[in-house]
């Protein structure tokens, strides 16, 4: 996986907010920070990445591209737009938020603009998010899947989206799992819990090395100190084969995500 395993999200963080969430989680060794246009924190985000001293190659940077850029003629501004905010030459990775409602615009016309950011320098990799089976298979014909770097998707013990993380990983397309925790509710679960107790770890840690055990990605977000720091230690954690068919077990079809007139027609 090119992309790094581990990283930080910043969704629903503003202004004063976001920048100590992100001051602290570089300082406690987080690399990878996760954002997008429509979240209104880039500009924050970039003053914490600019006042934290660690070198832009250190650093991996996502953004998204919010649905009204995703246009072949508003692309890449919109993108040059989040690069000034973000203050970087570059993102290392720009994805399409979410498909285009009602396919306004194509996913092959926002693919190969993608594709032309990334010629042009502006970032490093592309890829998507919220992406169903077949909406995948739209991105891979319009460009390849070595052109895709993740999909990212609404992934926890509760939503276990297998169809999409099987097709991506048929097809060499990574995982990005956003609400790992599914809003906290994992945490609260009483198999996740127990199997915490056995490991003597916290049930964010256990979720966390679920989804990392499985081979996803993940970007939890915290603003406090002590949540970033223990997140951080579920990459050192290791589960049983016993503990992963119990998390497995916990698959509801439980989606927190699907914004009305947004959402596509899901797997």
């Amino acid at each position: 996986m090119s992309i790094p395993a581990f990283g930080l999200g910043t969704f629903r963080l503003k202004d004063e907010v976001v920048k100590a969430s992100v001051a602290t989680a570089v300082e406690l060794g987080y690399r990878a920070i996760d954002t997008a246009q429509i979240y209104d924190n880039e500009a924050a985000v970039g003053e914490a990445l600019a006042e934290s001293g660690v070198a832009r190659e250190a650093l991996y940077i996502t953004t998204k591209i919010w649905i009204e850029n995703l246009a072949a003629d508003k692309l890449i501004d919109s993108l040059q737009e989040s690069l000034r905010k973000l203050k970087t030459d570059y993102v290392d990775l720009t994805l399409i938020h979410w498909p285009s409602p009602n396919q306004a615009v194509s996913v092959a016309e926002t693919m190969h603009a993608l594709v032309e950011a990334k010629k042009r320098g502006l970032t490093r990799e592309i890829g998507i998010s919220n992406f169903t089976v077949a909406l995948m298979q739209e991105a891979i014909d319009a460009v390849g899947a070595d052109q895709i770097a993740t999909n990212q998707i609404e992934l926890s013990p509760f939503l276990q989206n297998q169809t999409v993380a099987d097709y991506a990983r048929r097809n060499g397309i990574a995982v990005t799992s956003y609400m790992t925790l599914a809003y906290g509710d994992a945490l609260k679960d009483t198999t996740i819990i127990e199997i915490a107790a056995r490991h003597h770890a916290t049930p964010a840690q256990i979720v966390l090395a679920w989804a990392l055990q499985l081979g996803y990605a993940v970007i939890p977000s915290s603003t406090r100190r002590e949540n970033l720091q223990s997140n951080l230690l579920a990459q050192q954690l290791t589960l049983t084969e016993a503990d992963m068919q119990q998390i497995a077990a916990l698959e509801r079809n439980g989606r927190l995500v699907s914004p009305e007139g947004l959402a596509p027609a899901w797997d």
